[in-house]
């Protein structure tokens, strides 16, 4: 019996969705790889597999929705806008090209892989084979965390240089300085899309999965996790007035959820420790954790020149972000032959944060963190661009509670430490989102109902 042969539509979609899965592969694996023997510069390939996916699905028909198309011409044009700004800021502050280009893509690629995802029509069938395939990355990815717990309970995984024996239950992002976080992060994102989006899966398989991104969480001891979490619900809430009913059921949740998490914290000995940051001297004005905090707007105003700087910042990968805090001291010996620039504000934030108590123990003080990290290197202008990129995924791009309750905790992830521009959690992040919009926007035309963008 002959197989039936897939259309050129079909197969262009399996395609196109092949690619923007090898695209968030080579963002959500590469420290794991880098681990067990790869070369340093894999984690360097999803600047170039994201945006060659990016670019090749723009080059296909897009769906067959006159706002919709609107809606990604006006992200595009954002995107269009960012780079602008970080070229004018690099001119401005002398900052190398390769520092315009991974400044640009590590702010971008998110939104880059969301429009990639929505751009075309995927078949149905086309869209259950992509999300198995997620599926199965995070799934891997929490099994992995939970056997790294057990193996080192047993002795058999060593810490190793990050110390703390929890600071090493990473998932696939092991062996990095944050990853137990961003593990996290990633999980108790995913459990909660899977309880709500995976409806032909047993319930108690649902409930398990979110069970178990919720045990990674307190096995890691990433307390900031569940902070970000809760803060992001309680925002979702106030964002949501304009539903009476849909708020007053969240109030209630919010009310359960906050009194049984307290409850737990005085009382069972598995959450006690997030009574370690119930510390108000730590908070005031004057508060350790408040001046550490802040210590990087300080450092990065003392280096102001010129109002210029003000409006476009001291540069691409100059201050604070992830390029300039991080990338460029490690990647040194690949990127400085490429022309990478560095900053003195860089080194001096990191000497603010080695000098104190506070700095080496929890990213939840430290001084470098994505929104300072946005504003340090492309100003009040380049702010302004990435909010506006930003509300344009919110009021355009998500379309119910769970993808805005994904960009609140970004939003809030950005006040604490670098998550924003870490690719593998973002662009997670974004196809989460993605993929949400493809399920209400598909379930809508079925039922004949327009799609409230």
């Amino acid at each position: 019996m002959k197989l039936p042969e897939a259309s050129p539509k079909q197969d262009g979609q399996i395609r196109n969705s092949m690619l923007i899965l090898i695209a968030f592969a080579t963002a959500f694996f590469p420290r794991m790889l880098e681990t067990v023997g790869f070369p340093s510069v894999v984690n360097f390939l999803h600047f170039a597999t994201v945006p060659l996916a990016f670019f090749w699905i723009l080059l296909q028909p897009p769906v067959n929705d006159r706002q919709h198309i609107l809606n990604s011409k006006i992200l595009l044009t954002g995107l269009f806008v960012l780079i602008g700004v970080a070229t004018a800021s690099a001119i401005v502050n002398s900052a190398g090209v390769i520092n315009v280009i991974l400044s640009f893509l590590l702010l971008a690629e998110p939104f880059m892989l969301l429009l990639a995802l929505v751009w075309t029509p995927i078949a149905p069938e086309n869209l259950q084979r992509f999300k198995k395939w997620i599926f199965g990355f995070a799934s891997f990815h929490i099994g992995l965390a939970l056997a790294q717990f057990v193996l080192l309970e047993a002795g058999i995984l060593k810490p190793g240089r990050l110390g703390l024996p929890q600071d090493n239950i990473q998932g696939v992002f092991y062996l990095s300085g944050s990853g137990h976080v961003v593990g996290a992060s990633v999980s108790i994102a995913y459990g909660i899309y899977y309880l709500i989006s995976a409806k032909a899966s047993p319930m108690w398989l649902r409930v398990g999965i979110l069970a178990a991104s919720i045990i990674q969480i307190q096995v890691a001891e990433t307390k900031q996790v569940m902070f970000v979490s809760l803060a992001a619900f309680l925002l979702l809430v106030l964002v949501s007035v304009k539903n009476i009913k849909t708020t007053i059921q969240y109030a209630v949740a919010m009310i359960l959820v906050g009194y049984a998490f307290w409850w737990a914290t005085q009382n069972i000995e598995f959450f006690r420790n997030y009574n370690s940051w119930a510390k108000p001297e730590l908070y005031g004005p004057e508060g350790e954790a408040t001046v550490l905090k802040l210590s990087s707007i300080r450092i990065i105003i003392s280096h102001y020149e010129s109002a210029l700087n003000a409006l476009f910042g001291l540069g691409p990968g100059h201050t604070v972000g992830r390029l300039g805090g991080w990338m460029l001291q490690k990647y040194g010996d690949l990127l400085a032959p490429l022309g990478a620039t560095v900053h003195p504000a860089s080194q001096e934030t990191w000497d603010m944060v080695w000098g104190t108590r506070l700095g080496p123990r929890s990213s939840m003080f430290s001084p470098l963190y994505g929104w300072a990290g946005i504003w340090g290197d492309i100003g009040w202008i380049g702010l302004a661009t990435y909010l506006y990129l930003s509300s344009i995924i919110w009021r355009r791009f998500c379309l119910d509670d769970f993808s805005k309750f994904l960009m609140l905790n970004i939003f809030i992830h950005g006040l604490i430490f670098s998550q924003m521009e870490e690719p593998g959690y973002m662009l997670f992040m974004a196809v989460l989102i993605g993929l949400r919009w493809h399920e209400i926007h598909g379930s809508r035309r079925l039922q004949n109902r327009p799609v409230d963008y």
